[in-house]
């Protein structure tokens, strides 16, 4: 079904998306293109500081986002600039912003697909609606991102509200047609308990896990040619670091019971305590070997992808309940 295709199609357009942005954040990309929409006052941007055309670049726009950052903005010139110039952190940067135009084109592409058949599918329509407005809102929170100097506040938000885009899209896959697998558990309820606290848990541990990654962000410029390794002993001082680390046990604990509790255990049920016994190494990593990019990037996606495994989950089983009822 076409439905369903565009909206598995946008569902792996945004999560390819949240991965990218996992990279920018871990290598520090950030601003690696500082003007926005173009990179450099480029459409492409230069692959190296000799191609930076300052004749056509806004100065002064680089000097506002340096007093964002409580730098001198007299100290912003073009020799400042052509010295900055980091390539690598520029293309990635302009790659994360190229993977937002498929999310764009599919979240329009099924808009429009599901106005076709709003009679049949007025839930899909509805999410297809709400999936092109977190679009559009979060691509111009990204651009207050980058305007903002990367404001802490702000780039949670930018992370949540892709959160929420990846679960109205999981809606719409789930309301199309889209099942993983059959649980065939609609006559117990305690799993269905178990996985609604689960879900709510795994959301907040994201919420924090976002203010860790803010927190690592200003260790990244504060603590210039340190160990990343030596991080771990700054993030150990703050409650929110504490609160992360300690509550990621009772979510390994509840997903355990989860899957024992689920007698008929499909792909899905073992997917989602797979997800969670991984993302329970990668943080063992994180806490103990140190704040690795890898295993932050990894992190940061494969969390998007619990979350969206829970939801499907639960509207999977909330359909079967009332189908049964």
């Amino acid at each position: 079904m076409l439905l369903k295709r565009l909206a598995t199609i946008a569902y792996l357009a945004v999560l390819l998306l949240v991965f990218v942005g996992a990279i920018v954040r871990a290598t520090g990309s950030g601003l690696g293109c500082p003007d926005w929409p173009f990179c450099y006052g480029r459409a492409i941007p230069p692959t190296s500081a000799e191609q930076i055309d300052f004749e056509h670049l806004d100065i002064e726009r680089f000097r506002r986002k340096a007093a964002q950052h409580g730098r001198d903005p007299a100290s912003i010139t073009p020799a400042t600039i052509r010295a900055e110039f980091n390539a690598t952190h520029t293309w990635i940067e302009y790659i994360n912003r190229l993977t937002s135009m498929p999310v764009g084109l599919s979240a329009l592409a099924l808009l429009i697909a599901s106005f076709l058949q709003r009679k049949r599918f007025p839930s899909v329509h509805v999410a297809a609606w709400l999936a092109l407005l977190l679009v559009l809102f979060n691509a111009w929170l990204g651009a207050r991102v980058v305007y903002s100097g990367l404001k802490p506040g702000i780039i949670t938000l930018h992370m949540a509200l892709a959160i929420v885009l990846l679960c109205v899209l999981v809606f719409a896959m789930h309301r199309s047609g889209f099942e993983l697998s059959q649980s065939g558990i609609e006559s117990r309820m305690f799993p269905r308990q178990i996985a609604l606290w689960l879900f709510a848990a795994v959301v907040a541990e994201g919420v924090l896990g976002s203010q860790v990654r803010e927190m690592t962000d200003m260790l990244a410029k504060t603590h210039l040619g340190q160990p990343r390794s030596a991080w771990v002993t700054e993030l150990e001082q703050t409650w929110v670091y504490l609160v992360h680390r300690s509550a990621s046990w009772l979510i390994v604990g509840a997903g355990v019971v989860f899957f024992i509790k689920n007698g008929h255990r499909t792909f899905l049920e073992k997917a989602i305590l797979g997800l969670i016994l991984a993302q329970m190494v990668l943080g063992v990593i994180l806490a103990h070997v140190g704040i690795v990019p890898t295993a932050q990037i990894l992190h940061i996606g494969l969390s998007s992808l619990l979350v969206s495994g829970l939801f499907l989950w639960l509207l999977q089983t909330a359909h079967q309940k009332s189908s049964h009822g």
